[in-house]
């Protein structure tokens, strides 16, 4: 059974025995986890020997080859870094009414930070789970991802919130 594959089992287990957990329990599981899959990349790729284009391909073959999915990095706005794929592995298309990837986001957060060497947020802001042709995980300081959070609460677009 692959790594996809346990979360996605968890999240269905969580769903059905403590869905007031769901979220708490796969974001910290998927914090704990961006430790070893950041020892993972590093031990094939070395990130400080990989400029901007070669980071956003070795890591759309490191998550490609682990069973996450496809993925692209574009700038948005400023300050922003998305991880786009069409075909994340932890979402389940169509079921969801909001992104339901909250393992990915955990696990994101903890290996972009040890990557950039610095305090990282992500927040999903498209899933397929909700319907949505993609997965989109923005990265920034968690004080951007804050601001654009309480912005959409208010109504406006993750791409307006960061002046996209």
């Amino acid at each position: 059974m692959t790594a996809p594959s346990i979360v996605r089992q968890l999240h269905a287990s969580l769903a059905s025995h403590a869905p007031d957990q769901l979220i708490t329990v796969l974001q910290e599981a998927g914090y704990a986890a961006g430790e070893g899959l950041f020892k993972a990349f590093t031990a094939v790729n070395s990130p400080t020997d990989l400029d901007a284009d070669m980071l956003a391909d070795a890591l759309s073959e490191f998550f490609t080859s682990g069973g996450w999915g496809t993925v692209a990095l574009t700038p948005v706005g400023t300050g922003a870094l998305a991880l786009d794929s069409s075909d994340w592995a932890e979402a389940e298309p169509g079921t969801a009414q909001s992104p339901m990837c909250f393992f990915s986001a955990g696990m994101l957060a903890d290996f972009l930070g040890r990557l950039s060497d610095e305090t990282v947020a992500v927040m999903e802001v498209e899933c397929r789970s909700r319907g949505d042709e993609r997965c989109r995980f923005l990265s920034a300081t968690p004080g951007v991802l804050e601001r654009v959070y309480n912005e959409m609460t208010a109504g406006r677009t993750y791409a307006d919130a960061l002046g996209a």
